[in-house]
């Protein structure tokens, strides 16, 4: 992975964080729209690191393919995540 592995491993911990809290707010059976927000944010930075990766995958997997071929596997990969992101 040729990411900010800094950045992501923050991101991650703080998204962990955000999913430990809103397990005890559902333990502590509180107001659902207060638990939809944190779902929210959780995946605001979630989505945030995997347009990192992506971009990462982008500009050094996909630009340093050492084939036409292997460039095109690599796009083709990129394209098939990016429809699984837009369902």
């Amino acid at each position: 992975m040729t990411a900010d592995k800094k950045k992501v491993a923050r991101l991650l911990k703080t998204a962990g964080g955000q999913i430990d809290g809103i397990l005890r707010m559902v333990e502590e059976d509180r107001y659902c729209i207060d638990i939809s927000q944190q779902l929210m944010a959780t995946e605001a930075i979630l989505n945030k690191v995997n347009k990192e990766i992506l971009s990462a995958h982008l500009k050094c997997c996909v630009s340093h393919a050492e084939t036409q071929q292997e460039k095109e596997e690599k796009i083709d990969e990129l394209i098939s995540m990016l429809g699984k992101i837009m369902k």
